[in-house]
């Protein structure tokens, strides 16, 4: 067993003395507090609201990964991911899983379990992604999303993990899902 983190040696925690909306956009929210510091000196804290993520690695046989590509607006071009999606308000991740991944990529699941959760962006944003595996798919047509566009592609997990070392594949959710499952596999899994 591995050994634990050493104990925290002071409390670093920011009190919230003001909280304030300052944008809705639907699907995200930026907010900006004021927060007591740890030595009694007050600053702003700007980060983005996100309601969570789910990531699945789909796993049509034991060497073989499901993987979409898709354009990304704020960087102006085609990305190479894991299937994911957001949750809705109230919606239990698992469900949130089960559900992208017959929109997305058309398939059903009969074996699922729980790999690892994520925090992307601690500087700036709340955002968790829960990361989920699945096998036993079966095929039951894919159901975009209006205004979704992607392609779904079966991959061997080698050459992902290849497209991940030569750059090609550059999104962190699917690098940290390859990474760990080339360091894990089912026996990492909690």
């Amino acid at each position: 067993m591995a050994k634990l983190p050493p104990e925290p040696t002071g409390d670093f925690t920011e009190a919230t003395l003001s909280t304030r909306l300052a944008y809705d956009g639907g699907f995200l929210r930026l907010r900006r507090d004021e927060v007591r510091l740890p030595d009694g000196a007050a600053a702003w804290r700007e980060y983005v609201e996100h309601p969570g993520a789910v990531v699945m690695m789909a796993f049509p046989d034991d060497g073989t990964i499901l993987l979409e590509r898709q354009y990304r607006y704020p960087l102006q071009r085609h990305f190479i991911e894991l299937p994911a999606g957001k949750m809705e308000r109230g919606e239990p991740a698992l469900a949130t899983a089960r559900r992208e991944l017959v929109e997305e990529c058309g398939y059903e699941a009969g074996e699922w379990w729980h790999v690892a959760t994520l925090h992307p962006c601690v500087g700036y944003s709340n955002e968790l992604i829960e990361v989920y595996g699945a096998r036993d798919l079966r095929h039951v047509g894919a159901r975009l999303d209006p205004g979704e566009h992607l392609e779904v592609f079966a991959a061997r997990i080698e050459d992902a993990l290849a497209w991940v070392q030569a750059g090609l594949v550059t999104d962190t959710k699917t690098i940290l899902g390859l990474l760990w499952w080339s360091r894990f596999g089912r026996a990492g899994v909690k």
